[in-house]
């Protein structure tokens, strides 16, 4: 009996000793997802909490948590088996931030202002209902299975995607919701967000504003070797820097996301492990650190705000966009961009037309082939914040092809040399695209057949 005790006495040290190296840590990372999860689904989409427990929170680990919402004081609560509560509130303009409890929430804010593109214009360049338009070439029957093909049947949960919507020659022909969602359903768009991110630095560099091939303003970096590092090369996540992507376990990426104040920061502390121009490592961080360089670029935190909106969302009539803050009020350009899927296709035409929107050229056409061309040591993968076909990944697609990509399968493809724009939404990355955009492509094709 003895023997078996002192057995279950050191089986029982080792599953603590396991749980409090490997897992208690984590509860804080496991909390901070789902709160803010919880929170932005529920006060930016109007989302339930069943609804976003089934679906948004339905992850390894995260739904462990236990959720709750306050909708007087408009934030959510998440705690793991009664352990490390984490709170995450919601502020009109700034939508969700995920804080801890140093946070002053009574301590005054500044909000983006806003604009509403009006013209009288259909979609996708104005905000009225789209032109019914046929086009001699699509097999839209063909179309609509391509479309069809990513949804799940009823009762099924393994493609998982929540909304499609397909632009070609600038018209809506393809469009398609799962249950519960509909062309005014905000989407997170996670990594998509850095694409907007490294917009901001083609409109700046068209107004005369920023020069992309010089060093970075940081000053941390002045005294040493990372001095060289330019803005051209974080926008091709290529600097040299240290830096681990890693959302399985405790690492930079979800430290960042989940711990910190400033999330502009966690980068800018990184040693040089690399070199510039010939390191390329993909980084959440770089992106928040360029957004706290946009931030240096104005006077006024309001002008930074502002800027974003101005500038690019309200100009195309992304007027369902939000780009939410961390605790330091900086806009979280790695992943947290909000919009409906329709808005999110206007983003892609943006870049489809090189920059031109009803007749304002925002950046310069150049600027479009800079974000496709491939940056050094990516194999053709990755160009400057947007991800590549030139190397071929999508075997049965175009090369030209250029795309935004977020967590969970969120994409904006970009295929000028077809004139097509595809959006698709979900919470499911392992879609075959390449069999998707190909059908879709073929649906196009039709005319060149016969």
């Amino acid at each position: 009996m003895k023997k078996f005790l002192k057995i279950f006495a050191v089986v029982l040290l080792i599953v603590f000793v396991y749980l409090r190296i490997e897992i208690y840590p984590q509860l804080d990372l496991i909390s901070g997802f789902s709160a803010k999860s919880v929170a932005s689904g529920h006060f930016i989409d109007g989302r339930s909490l069943e609804t976003i427990q089934k679906g948004d929170n339905d992850i390894d680990k995260v739904d462990w948590a236990t959720n709750a919402i306050d909708e007087n004081g408009k934030f959510a609560i998440s705690k793991v088996y009664g352990l490390k509560t984490r709170k995450a509130i919601y502020r009109e303009g700034l939508g969700v931030t995920l804080i801890n409890d140093d946070f002053d929430v009574d301590k005054p804010y500044n909000v983006p202002k806003r604009t509403v593109l009006k013209n009288d214009l259909p979609y996708p360049y104005g905000n009225n209902n789209p032109v019914d338009t046929t086009f001699a070439n699509i097999d839209y029957n063909k179309l609509q299975k391509a479309v069809e093909s990513v949804f799940d049947k009823e009762d099924q949960k393994t493609k998982r995607t929540r909304s499609v919507v397909v632009l070609y020659k600038g018209y809506l022909v393809g469009e398609k919701y799962a249950p519960g969602f509909t062309e005014t359903s905000k989407i997170l768009g996670w990594s998509m967000t850095k694409s907007l991110t490294a917009t901001y630095f083609g409109i700046l560099q068209k107004q005369g504003k920023i020069d992309i091939m010089k060093p970075a303003p940081i000053a941390e970096w002045q005294n040493d070797e990372r001095k060289n590092i330019t803005i051209n090369d974080l926008l091709h996540m290529n600097s040299g820097l240290e830096w681990e992507e890693d959302y399985g376990k405790i690492s930079d990426v979800t430290k960042m996301l989940f711990i910190s104040e400033d999330m502009t920061q966690p980068q800018i502390d990184k040693p040089l492990v690399g070199k510039p121009n010939n390191s390329w490592n993909y980084s959440s961080g770089t992106t928040n650190l360029l957004s706290g360089i946009l931030r240096k670029q104005f006077k006024t935190h309001q002008e930074y705000l502002d800027f974003w909106y101005s500038s690019l969302l309200d100009k195309i009539g992304m007027n369902s966009a939000l780009v939410e803050v961390d605790m330091a009020g900086n806009f979280v350009g790695s992943s947290y961009g909000w919009a409906t899927t329709r808005d999110w296709a206007k983003f892609g035409l943006l870049y489809l037309n090189e920059g031109k929107w009803n007749g304002e050229q925002l950046f310069d056409a150049s600027w479009a082939k800079y974000v496709a061309t491939p940056t050094n040591g990516s194999n053709g993968q990755y160009g400057a914040h947007f991800w590549l076909n030139a190397g071929g990944k999508y075997p049965d697609v175009p090369r030209d092809l250029y795309h935004c990509s977020g967590y969970q399968g969120q994409m904006v493809f970009i295929i000028p040399s077809m004139d097509l724009v595809v959006v698709r939404m979900g919470l499911n990355e392992g879609l075959d695209y390449n069999a998707f955009l190909r059908d879709i492509i073929e649906s196009l094709e039709k005319d060149n057949k016969n």
